[in-house]
């Protein structure tokens, strides 16, 4: 139990001398990615091997004098194609492996937590150069990881883990050094606007909630990532779910609500997972719950899975599935920071705007306007897909151009193809081409160009790609998620999609045509060519 701010500080310090204890830590990637490629009989057989290690201690815990090993499992590590992706740790000197096998865990054992030594050929390797320390890699080097910090570095599922790292540090703040007011003004100033889509200025919508009548209020996090090929949210949500609970905390404290509330679509059952552990520990040790640390604060948890509609990443559509309703947006106004859940005032950001919120309370709005834009500072994680060298999971500065991400962190298009646009911000964005590759990706300048940065997925595409393919594919997508409600969106998004089934058809019938047309004219030419030799032959 961490009943007062003492004991919090206590658990921390004891947190911290435990992961300082290890004379090694084994650090496996546990993200969906690479689950689905292995990572957890990856795991278990690092686990065995340690066990069965005459001398070895691996539970955090209080240990005697043997060598003390902890095989543990860490959010995404970013190169998501390269998974199985283990990390060796001994003090500050990091080893990454990439497309670990099964029979790869025994002579990583050996070489590399026994002993000194590396197993070159599991590095990742690009035009000839190897990488040693994840931190050298291309792809992690050149991004600024705040949100992404804790992915890849600590146990997901480990409360101690988190706090040894400096977790519920600005929640402590915040709740013994500061107002409500205070940690309200302080998210405003630092310019954080909502990473969900629309970029809505994050400490406004807080005051807004803040300065209602109505005294009981909500915190809503929207878990619902439905746009095709993105995957930051769950990330965050399987690899730090600490951290956006703690956002939520602050968020709650700040505004005066009780009650927080995490709706996560169904297609993530492992984030629904791990929040709902991280949720038990913390009230288990009375984090979470009544009278926080010995105060006036309380803060209670909940967890809704939604049932896969995309129409419910939509706010109002998103709270009425919370209450048990059919997911449907309805018209504005009332706003959600008036009547939003139960109808009460409700402040409801994304996973990525909460994750922000401890280090701008720790640091200081100062601090996060020191990366990003003017209009938009901070930082955007993106999920990097499509027919690029080095797809995954990328955290960069606000006002990164495309070429940067494209070319110097992603590494080029696949195969040596040509650059031919990228699809950014779900359905309802658009996509980006060639000429506009050193536009800075931020909420003002993307929209000049009819895009949005959204959610922050970005499908890169080559010169083979159809256009009119790639449009008939979201449309058919916003067709089919459509609610129905109102009749531009119900009768109009089947009509587009009609006409570009259309044009694939017609495009189709006319490559026929062209390629029988072709193949005539190698006929006649053969035919002329041949009746030739016959005329010239003298045999």
């Amino acid at each position: 139990m961490i009943e007062n701010r003492e004991a919090l500080r206590s658990a921390a310090a004891a947190a911290r001398q435990e992961l300082d204890s290890y004379d090694c830590r084994i650090l496996v990637c546990s993200g969906t990615g690479c689950i689905a490629t292995g990572s957890q009989k990856i795991y278990e057989e690092f686990l065995k091997i340690a066990k069965d290690e005459p001398g070895v201690s691996v539970d955090f815990a209080p240990h005697d004098g043997n060598s003390h090993v902890g095989v543990k499992k860490t959010g995404c590590q970013g190169v998501c194609e390269l998974g199985p992706l283990v990390r060796i740790q001994k003090g500050d000197r990091v080893t990454q492996y990439t497309k670990v096998k099964i029979e790869d865990c025994k002579e990583i054992f050996e070489r590399s937590v026994r002993g000194d030594d590396v197993v070159e050929s599991l590095f990742y390797s690009q035009k000839g150069v190897s990488y040693r320390s994840p931190d050298e890699i291309p792809f992690i080097a050149k991004q600024t990881r705040v949100v992404l910090e804790n992915c890849g570095k600590f146990d997901a599922e480990s409360f101690e883990e988190y706090l040894a790292g400096g977790g519920f540090t600005a929640f402590e703040k915040a709740l013994f050094e500061m107002t409500p007011s205070e940690v309200v003004d302080v998210v405003d100033q630092s310019g954080l606007r909502g990473r969900g889509g629309g970029g809505f200025p994050t400490g406004r919508k807080w005051k807004q909630v803040a300065g209602q009548a109505e005294k009981e209020r909500y915190i809503v996090c929207n878990g619902d990532e439905g746009d095709p090929g993105a995957f930051m949210d769950g990330s965050v949500m399987e690899g730090d779910p600490y951290k956006l609970i703690e956002g939520m905390m602050i968020a709650g404290y700040a505004v005066g609500s009780a009650n927080g509330y995490i709706y996560v679509r169904a297609e993530y059952p492992m984030s629904v997972a791990r929040l709902k552990h991280a949720i038990a520990e913390l009230e288990k040790r009375h984090m979470l719950g009544d009278h926080i640390l010995g105060t006036d604060f309380s803060f209670h948890m909940h967890i809704n899975r939604g049932a896969g509609a995309f129409v419910c990443g939509e706010g109002s559509a998103l709270t009425a599935s919370i209450e048990g309703n059919r997911g449907m947006p309805r018209v504005k106004p009332p706003r959600t920071v008036e009547k939003g859940l139960w109808a009460k005032p409700t402040v409801l950001n994304n996973v990525e705007t909460f994750a922000n919120v401890p280090k701008i309370v720790l640091n200081g709005a100062q601090w996060y306007r020191t990366m990003g834009t003017e209009g938009t500072p901070g930082t955007k994680t993106f999920s990097l897909t499509g027919t690029i060298q080095n797809t995954g999971l990328i955290e960069v500065p606000m006002g990164t151009t495309l070429r940067e991400i494209i070319f110097d962190i992603g590494g080029g298009l696949k195969d040596g193809g040509s650059f031919k646009a990228v699809q950014i911000g779900g359905p309802s964005g658009g996509c980006l081409t060639e000429e506009h590759l050193d536009v800075p990706l931020d909420f003002e300048s993307i929209k000049k160009y009819g895009a949005i940065v959204g959610s922050g997925g970005l499908v890169v595409m080559d010169d083979h790609t159809c256009m009119v393919e790639v449009a008939r594919f979201f449309m058919s997508f916003t067709q089919r998620e459509s609610c129905g409600k109102c009749v531009p969106c119900r009768e109009g998004t089947k009509r587009m999609l009609e006409i570009l089934e259309k044009l694939l058809e017609a495009g189709e019938s006319l490559r026929i045509w062209t390629a029988w047309r072709s193949w005539r004219r190698w006929l006649r030419a053969w035919r002329c060519a041949a009746l030739e030799k016959v005329r010239r032959c003298r045999c």
